[in-house]
Parts: structure tokens; sequence; C-alpha cells
């Protein structure tokens, strides 16, 4: 594997973090916005993944307990530990972002797609970003449920073209689930799975493809039950969370999951569903709830509100 520059296509919850991490541990990384209004969203992104990253090493030396796993496999001294920090504001400042298509694809070795669970959008971004990426260069999506049989065509390269899926806290849930799809050849395969370990990721390999991989196979299913009792006012999301991590043990419960997913998130999966689109049934019951939530700017965590305030 001889990934040097790595381009993130998308700055949302995930976006970001892959983007951040991948610049934490020594990648050139340029990140594709939509838009000048995106790149200005994505920017408070970055700061806090600053702050949390310099805060989390800066407590790991008093409480090793604070320790996240993608840092580096071991915990290092106090000395080590600050190289770390320094490698933290070394990452901040030398991301880029970018709208053009050209600037991003130069030289990139690979391209990580990571936007928003649009049919349509993936496909638009992907026929566009064939006609300026060097031949050398791997696509890997981050979906979240969509296959890349899907979207295999549309990238112009099909056999260097698979999934790499991440956990949401990636520094702190560092898994990588890496799938790839009939066309893709195991070169490259391999090559996305030496990559994910190289960012501090603990690679996941799926021997088919598999909506929602193998992680959001069982989250998906779990948060969509949750939905479904407050969408039909059976208990609110507090008392919905309160009775899982009570009677689970489980540090957090699935509205504070869906929290830092990211409501917009959660609202694309949903109307994915036909039935979503009749007002009487529970799909759709969902779905206009979040958007309800989203047209109020609760999107989660990185707007400060979702299901909890977090302003505070």
């Amino acid at each position: 594997m001889n990934f040097k520059k790595v381009v993130v296509a998308g700055g949302g919850v995930l976006g970001s973090q892959i983007a951040f991490q991948t610049a934490f541990r020594g990648f050139d990384v340029t990140v594709w916005l939509r838009s000048d209004a995106s790149i200005e969203r994505a920017k408070p992104k970055f700061e806090r993944l600053r702050d949390i990253y310099l805060q989390t090493l800066e407590a790991s030396k008093t409480n090793p307990a604070a320790w996240a796993r993608g840092f580096a496999a071991e915990r290092p001294d106090d000395t080590g530990i600050d190289a770390l920090k320094e490698q933290v504001t070394k990452a901040y400042e030398g991301l880029r972002l970018t709208t053009s298509y050209a600037e991003a694809a130069e030289d990139a070795d690979l391209v990580i797609e990571s936007i928003a669970e649009d049919p349509a959008q993936k496909t638009a971004f992907y026929q566009e970003l064939a006609k300026h990426l060097p031949e050398k260069t791997v696509i890997a999506t981050n979906s979240s449920t969509m296959l890349p049989s899907s979207f295999a065509e549309a990238t112009g390269r099909p056999a260097k073209y698979l999934a790499l899926h991440f956990a949401n806290e990636i520094w702190r849930n560092n898994t990588g689930e890496v799938m790839g799809h009939a066309g893709t050849e195991q070169e490259y395969y391999d090559m996305v799975v030496e990559f994910a370990e190289a960012i501090g990721m603990v690679p996941l390999q799926l021997h088919k493809e598999q909506p929602g991989y193998i992680l959001n196979s069982m989250l998906v299913p779990f948060l969509n039950a949750s939905q479904a009792l407050w969408a039909n006012d059976v208990a609110d999301p507090e008392t919905i969370d309160k009775t899982w991590q009570l009677g689970t043990g489980a540090p957090a419960g699935p509205f504070r999951i869906l929290d830092i997913v990211g409501l917009t998130t959660a609202y694309n999966i949903a109307i994915m569903d036909p039935r979503a689109k009749d007002p009487s049934t529970i799909q759709g019951k969902i779905a206009a709830k979040l958007k309800e939530k989203i047209d109020a700017g609760e999107t989660g965590v990185n707007a400060g509100k979702g299901f909890y305030d977090y302003r505070k």
C-alpha cells in the first residue's frame, strides 16, 4: 500500500472524522466539499475534533481509561503523549478544503466518499470525479447502507472500488469494515485493509456484500425499533434511552446514538424505505418527526442540539 494523498469527499459527522483521523496518522488529506457554504459548516467540526483529540490525550496522562485506541495501540509516556498532541495540531493545520474536483483529484491515491446517503448525489459525484482522477486512484465509499455494486460502474473504475465503513467517534471506536463487490480486485481490497490499519483502525473484512455491513446490520434495526416507540408516542426519547441503559448496562441509549450519528443521516436512511411516503405508516411517522427536528436545526451533537441539548 503506497497511499500518501487521501481525499475525503464530504465534511459531515463521519467525513470530518475520517479526514481528521487520516491527517492525524500522517497522511496528506484534502477534503472535497460541495460549496463554499459547506466549507464554512465543516470548519467548526474540525476545530471541535482538534479540541477533542487534545483534551483526550491530556486526560490520558492521569487517567489511562481516557486513552482512545485510534491514537495508538498502546498509551505512551507523557513525552509520547505530548508528541501526539503536536501531531494533532499539525493535522489540523495541514487539512486542505476545496470545492474543486480537479484540485482534490490531482495525484490522489485514495478517495473516500462520505457524502449524503442519496443514490442520485453519489452517482453524480462519481461520474464527475471520474473525469479528473489519475488512473492509479482507488475509491472507497463510507455509505452506511448502500452496496458498492450499485455505484461501481459510475466510478469508471469498478475493479478499484469498494466500501470502507467507519463507526462514529473513530478515534475511540476504531473499526474499519472493508467490503468489496463482485468486481473488486483483491489487490485493491488488500490495499484498503492495509490503509485502515495504517490510520489506527481494526480492519474487519467482509466476505460478501451486505447492506449495512456488520455493524449497521445490527444497529439500524435497533435504532428503528427505538424510533418507532417514539413516533407511536409510547415513550419519550429520554425514557427510552434510560430503559435501554438501565436494562443492559449500555453507556448510551438509542437517541443519544442518533444524536452522534446525526439526524440528517437518520432521515436520509428513513426515507429510503418506500413506506415512508405514507404518513400513516410507522416509517412515515418516523420520517416526519425527524424532518421536524431537522427543520428546527436540531440535527445532533454537531449542531449543539438534537434529542439532547449539548450547549449547556
